[in-house]
């Protein structure tokens, strides 16, 4: 992108687990964009590497290695935002864990502690501690990566698709917190995708019929552009659709 197509310029984002798959590829199409990126992963040679890119697409980073188990790195980290920017232009919630797959009967407590912490309080504890930074900017826009098991009963994948139907409520909920606000938080479903988690899950699967993690991270700028206004919506990928949340009769 030239400076003149560049919407994201003098915009902070931040992306949780960028240092590989769809993080990564978010990361670097947002800094196409002209953002500063602020990553967030724990494998610091992925944030590297992702450093390196975001250099040769003329915008820069701010690495932070960090587990997002770690609620009060969290918290630490929206304090240093606060103290240098004074606000936070884009969030990606993408940091996830698959987790192991197996019946609910057979599901040891500490993974299902691991995958709550990571999936859904780790998200919490964004919102809570990012809030008060997206609330100053002139366009705060959230997005956090969701999956179509959790609208499904799908045998052996009860964890994950619980911790994912948890954090769609998360973020409805606070889609209707902010509806005054100048912040638009939405859900994005990337499906089946070329990444080391789907194919983890699905080791039989050919990776060449399946989208990239670049392909799919360009769907996702548009959701974090200022003229963006939808809010509590869910973007599905595979359909190119965005879609309403029915309420309750």
């Amino acid at each position: 992108m030239t400076g003149a197509t560049r919407p994201l310029s003098d915009r902070i984002a931040l992306v949780t687990g960028a240092s590989r798959g769809i993080g990564a590829a978010v990361a670097l199409e947002l800094a196409q964009a002209g953002a500063h990126i602020v990553a967030v992963a724990r494998t610091v040679g992925g944030l590297e590497e992702l450093d390196d890119k975001v250099k040769a697409v003329g915008s820069s980073t701010t690495l932070v290695p960090l587990d997002m188990k770690d609620s009060d790195g969290i918290a630490r980290l929206a304090q240093a935002l606060n103290e240098r920017y004074q606000r936070l232009d884009v969030l990606i919630g993408n940091a996830g864990i698959l987790g192991v797959l197996s019946p609910l009967s057979h599901y040891e407590p500490k993974d299902w502690d691991n995958m709550v912490a990571v999936n859904v309080t780790a998200n919490w504890q964004l919102i809570r501690c990012m809030d008060a930074l997206l609330q100053r900017s002139q366009a705060g826009r959230a997005v956090f990566l969701t999956s179509g098991v959790a609208h499904l009963g799908r045998a052996y994948w009860g964890p994950y698709a619980a911790s994912k139907a948890a954090l769609e409520v998360l973020v409805r909920t606070y889609a209707a917190e902010t509806a005054t606000t100048n912040i638009r938080a939405n859900l994005f479903g990337p499906g089946p995708t070329r990444t080391r988690m789907y194919l983890g899950a699905f080791p039989g699967v050919d990776p060449l019929t399946l989208p990239t993690p670049e392909e799919v991270a360009k769907a996702i700028l548009p959701l974090c552009l200022p003229d963006f206004t939808e809010s509590g919506k869910l973007y599905d990928y595979r359909d190119r659709k965005l879609k309403s949340f029915q309420p309750p009769a």
